[in-house]
């Protein structure tokens, strides 16, 4: 019996590598209009105008005031984070905010960089665009676009950006980077209307690289991110030179995936998989039941009524900074929910962590970026671009505490051209923020393997 089931496996691993697939397959998608009311037609404004962040007394005033208004609950005793946010470590980071935080040094920093807004489909899109100081000479800036997910935003990058755009060893690559703002994110508008998912994102990022002249590029992506710059890469795939991400939930599993689930425990080797591999994947049953309903609340109130939670997550910077924090700690490390204050600041700094919270907050886009889950799912999960394989040159970096673990052989199921898988050795979901030197030394390592193959 154990003889014909191995047999199984090589004839579906042959089979899976022989069978010739269609390369020229893309993903379509037709122009939207996302703003209020109906297109009224005409060329659409292609103007590229300066952004600045900014804040009034008016706006921390109203702040401070929510802030100081708000009904503390007890926490249960010895709960750690394990309900949720603890709430005697929220009052900590709430007193911190109130009367350390600084917001306008915060703004300064933010503003550092050089930020624009440009109309695309009835929308303002906003993104940072990083050029490099110095280029050496006989080498050209890499354009590569940077995309988000939730509950983060562009200021992940943040610590990322200068190891691109001005590496410190010879030899590296310089990057020209963007990092956009997922429309209904941070400073991008929310679209008007129903129906704007993740293919909508990536049909807005391809017009606007192809609004500040870049006909090629390189994408990343981690969360959402992952999905719209995959999304990119499926629906043009000849302008996405590369594409690396940090995050690869399988989107539809087949055969070799299942097999390789119900006989890779016994048979690693036979699948590739790791130690790294097996300690993630096999723990009991009841362990993945349980950890799956643990951590998945969240995702079933914004895929299906983001708009209530949302509404109260809008009117109190209390609740909006508990709601958000918590990921940055469970999704940092699942072990952290066993630490009184959530491990937030081993990772992370508070003043950190608060901007990012204070980007929700000051631009009111809690709401439309949890309908974000809702345009996505609500569709259903077997939508075209999850059954097609993505024929762009592909770069993983797998870190060991990801939400979800996947093994290289899952991630070529749907990057056929992957070229780079490194196994990192630390770090989480939130991994451009946590790791920005792991995460920049990858994209150099993927990148130049590209470039050199071209």
């Amino acid at each position: 019996m154990l003889t014909e089931v191995l047999v199984a496996v090589v004839i579906g691993g042959l089979l899976y590598v022989l069978v010739p697939r269609n390369r020229k397959q893309v993903l379509k998608v037709e122009d939207g209009w996302w703003g209020p009311g109906s297109h009224s037609g005409g060329e659409e404004d292609v103007t590229i105008h300066p952004f600045k962040i900014s804040t009034s007394d008016e706006e921390l005033e109203d702040l401070h005031r929510r802030m100081d208004q708000t009904r503390p609950v007890p926490s249960l005793e010895d709960s750690q984070f394990n309900y949720g946010f603890n709430s005697h470590h929220l009052e900590t980071v709430v007193s911190y905010w109130r009367n350390t935080f600084d917001w306008k040094r915060q703004v300064d920093k933010l503003n550092r960089y050089t930020h624009f807004k440009t109309k695309i489909e009835g929308i303002d899109v906003h993104y940072v665009h990083v050029k490099p100081k110095r280029v050496p000479e006989g080498t050209h800036a890499i354009p590569l676009i940077m995309v988000h997910g939730w509950p983060g935003s562009f200021y992940e990058f943040y610590g990322l950006i200068p190891l691109l755009t001005e590496p410190s060893e010879p030899g590296d690559l310089v990057f020209e980077v963007v990092c956009p703002s997922i429309p209904g994110y941070g400073f991008s508008q929310a679209p008007q209307k129903k129906g704007f998912d993740s293919v909508c994102a990536a049909h807005i990022f391809h017009k606007l690289m192809a609004r500040l002249g870049f006909q090629q590029f390189y994408a990343h992506g981690g969360d959402w991110g992952w999905l719209v710059t995959t999304n990119m890469a499926q629906l043009q795939p000849k302008a996405v030179k590369g594409l690396h991400v940090n995050f690869a939930p399988p989107s539809k599993p087949g055969l070799m995936m299942g097999l390789s689930v119900m006989l890779g425990h016994r048979f690693p080797k036979l699948f590739g998989f790791t130690e790294m591999d097996l300690q993630r994947l096999y723990p009991c049953k009841e362990k993945l039941l349980v950890e799956s309903v643990k951590e998945s609340g969240y995702m079933h109130i914004q895929a299906t009524k983001p708009d209530t939670v949302g509404r109260g997550l809008n009117d109190s910077p209390v609740g909006l900074a508990a709601y958000i924090l918590e990921k940055f700690s469970t999704w940092t490390n699942r072990d952290f929910r066993n630490l009184e204050d959530g491990g937030l600041t081993r990772k992370f700094s508070l003043d950190d962590l608060l901007t990012n919270v204070m980007i929700y907050w000051t631009s009111g886009c809690i709401i439309s970026s949890m309908r974000f889950y809702k345009e996505n799912f609500g569709k259903g999960l077997d939508q075209p671009h999850s059954k097609m394989p993505v024929y762009v040159p592909t770069g993983f970096a797998c870190f060991p505490n990801e939400l979800m673990h996947t093994p290289k052989l899952w991630v070529r199921q749907k990057y056929p051209q992957l070229i780079s898988f490194t196994p990192m050795a630390h770090g989480g979901h939130f991994a451009a923020m946590e790791e920005p030197k792991l995460m920049a030394e990858d994209i150099q390592k993927f990148t130049k393997i590209v470039e050199k193959k071209k």
